[in-house]
């Protein structure tokens, strides 16, 4: 009976294990037949716009692009053709400095992993807490964001953020780039008292020096033969040797100044700003260094009362103009759910001064190019790999947009998530139209 039993359960198995075969098998062959994109318009990321356009699709990755009636192609060699004529297609947008995949229900602790104890953890990795059964990614991914910056917060250096796909079983399938960077909240002074309050700006100097100190320890710590053995230490050697970037986050122009000279003196090269509400007063410093801005939520208040009411509106178009790379980002509160916006913000950024192609680039290229991926994705180019969605209208338009499908590494995914089932199902209820 038990070897009845035992043969029976290897034969299961092994038709099992031929069905995944059979399946990967096929997923592998329908990629390697390919896809062809002809008839609409195509957004590429980098300031370019194809009318009449075609795009092949081979093994995940773009194998051309370019005006239909210019390049030249062969149907017959693409299994699957789609005709997208009127409508536009637009890359994968990039969500930084973002807490989804380890933010669930703010009210329940147990679903928000995104912050440790403990003031100075550079050896804390976002990467093994990211959660792809996360309900909320559905929902952004449905909007156009395809890959996410996940970040730790919390203390003053939160730990390494990476870089991944809304899409995967689990996180080593959405990973796209691992450990891009470490997060460092630097101290800021009291906006209109830091000057009045001596006792608080020299407190603000101490915590300065203070996280200098740490820096310059595990700089000597990389240096030295044989240390005993630090993990701490050990994090932070990639700011030093170029293989990660420093994101230093802070507003005020002060700030901004002393964290670009102070880390720069101590031999970090590659720096980004994060939040820089004031960064359009030291754009001589952030071109000095290199530096690019990611910009906070720009659908917020101003940051002074007697700001222009339009200034957060304003501001990429400003640093845009100063030469600088800018990326926009959705921190804040509700960040997690509402990053399903952040096309909308730049829209915003877009009516007021930056053009449409180029607000874009903020959410796409640019984002890539700071995050280091550039040269994977981020943009509609040949040998990228194939992110990008197709919208019936203006991605960047709340009113006239509508994604109607979506590909991450060639892959189809589902436009759909929760809230569009709960909204069909309540329209049904109520006799209401289809929407």
């Amino acid at each position: 009976m038990k070897q009845k039993t035992q043969n029976i359960y290897m034969k299961a198995s092994s038709l099992s294990f031929l069905v995944l075969l059979l399946l990967s098998s096929n997923a592998a062959w329908s990629q390697d037949k390919g896809l062809l994109f002809t008839g609409g318009t195509i957004h590429t990321g980098t300031g370019t716009v194809i009318e009449n356009a075609v795009m092949g699709i081979r093994s995940g990755k773009i194998e051309f692009v370019g005006d239909g009636k210019i390049i030249k192609y062969d149907r017959s060699l693409y299994a699957e053709q789609i005709d997208f004529s009127t409508q536009h297609l637009y890359p994968g947008l990039i969500a930084l400095n973002s807490s989804i995949g380890l933010r669930e229900i703010d009210a329940i602790r147990a679903t928000l992993d995104y912050a440790e104890v403990g003031d100075l953890n550079p050896h804390i990795r976002s990467l093994p807490a990211f959660n792809t059964d996360s309900r909320i990614i559905p929902t952004v991914r449905s909007n156009g964001v395809l890959t996410v910056q996940s970040c730790p917060t919390g203390g003053t250096i939160s730990g390494s953020s990476s870089v991944f796909h809304l899409n995967g079983w689990n996180w080593e399938d959405a990973l796209l780039a691992s450990d891009d960077g470490i997060h460092l909240n630097w101290p800021e002074y009291q906006r209109g008292k830091s000057a009045k309050d001596s006792s608080k700006s020299n407190r603000i100097r101490k915590k300065q020096a203070e996280i200098i100190d740490f820096m310059q320890e595990a700089a000597a710590y990389g240096k030295a033969e044989n240390p005993e053995r630090n993990l701490k230490m050990e994090a932070l050697q990639g700011v030093f040797y170029g293989s990660q970037r420093l994101y230093v986050h802070c507003h005020q122009a002060r700030s901004i100044a002393d964290a670009l000279i102070m880390l720069h003196e101590i031999g970090v090269r590659r720096m980004v700003i994060v939040g820089g509400e004031e960064a359009a007063n030291v754009t001589h410093l952030l071109k000095k260094y290199d530096v690019p801005v990611v910009l906070p939520r720009v659908h917020r208040l101003p940051d002074y009362d007697d700001d222009a009411v339009d200034a957060p509106y304003r501001l990429p178009s400003i640093l845009r103009d100063s030469g600088l790379t800018i990326a926009l980002s959705y921190d804040g509160e509700m960040e997690a759910m509402g990053t399903r916006n952040l096309a909308f913000t730049a829209g915003t950024a877009a009516a007021y001064g930056c053009g449409k192609e180029d607000a874009l680039k903020m959410i796409s290229y640019n984002a890539a190019k700071i995050l280091g991926v550039e040269q994977r994705t981020g943009s509609i180019e040949t040998g990228k790999n194939a992110d990008f969605f197709i919208s019936t209208g203006d991605a960047l338009d709340p009113i006239s947009c509508e994604i109607v499908k979506i590909y991450i590494d060639g892959n189809s995914v589902s436009t759909t998530n929760h809230q569009t089932e709960l909204n069909k199902k309540f329209r049904a209820k109520y006799n209401l139209p289809a929407k």
